[in-house]
């Protein structure tokens, strides 16, 4: 089965929403948010994330402890954990209305009002859901390079460094508004495919009274 342009490409924006999505929840749930070096043991790398924190040592062996309460964590990591929550909820809802509202499904081809608005729906909540993982992600960034120059803290004292979920986290964040203005575009009604019909009827001859009859009844008295 064939499909046309906007079917595809609705497709498309679909998929690559999607792979913002998973990215989405993988960077919500992996300990790779921060990385710590200890100049004391080189043989361990400490990883944090927004659930716990994992040392990983030389041999591969990985120990990890989850964070002892929520309240103790710094205010720009609990953000994030509420933030990329919502994110991963609301990127689910989207990927639901927006596969309602493709074309390609033939179900419902009589409400094709009410799928346009699903995908519109959907559409809209993946752009929202790739700002939320923005956010967060860039704030713990942003964080995390104030307190790396900070002059105020000794030089001995180790700090932390971008872990691999922070880029991972940007990536997901594009995709997911990536995917969503795409589905908003193929979802919104375009004016290009009225207009060849618009201009056939400009250009059609006008109506031919018939003989002994005029076209404009102000004119029809002088008729004989």
């Amino acid at each position: 089965m064939a499909w046309s342009c906007s079917t595809a490409a609705q497709v498309a924006a679909l998929l690559l929403a999607l792979f913002g999505w998973v990215s989405s929840c993988v960077t919500t749930f992996v300990p790779l948010w921060k990385n710590l070096n200890l100049d004391l043991n080189e043989l361990e790398i400490w990883n944090m994330g927004l659930w716990q924190v994992c040392i990983i040592q030389e041999e591969g062996a990985m120990e990890c402890k989850a964070h002892e309460s929520f309240l103790a964590l710094p205010p720009e990591l609990r953000a994030a954990r509420v933030l990329m929550c919502l994110s991963n909820g609301l990127g689910f809802l989207a990927a639901v209305l927006s596969a309602l509202g493709l074309d390609c499904w033939r179900t419902c081809e009589e409400k094709a009002a009410v799928k346009k608005r699903l995908l519109l729906c959907g559409g809209a909540a993946f752009g929202t859901s790739g700002v939320l993982t923005l956010v967060p992600v860039s704030w713990v960034a942003y964080n995390t390079v104030l307190e790396f120059w900070d002059e105020s803290i000794p030089d001995i004292v180790p700090r932390w460094e971008f872990g691999e979920a922070t880029f991972l986290g940007w990536f997901a964040g594009f995709f997911l508004a990536a995917g969503g203005l795409l589905l908003l575009c193929t979802a919104c009604p375009r004016r290009t495919e009225r207009a060849p019909a618009r201009m056939a009827a400009e250009r059609a001859p006008p109506a031919q009274a018939p003989w002994g009859h005029s076209a404009h009844p102000k004119h029809a008295d002088l008729v004989i």
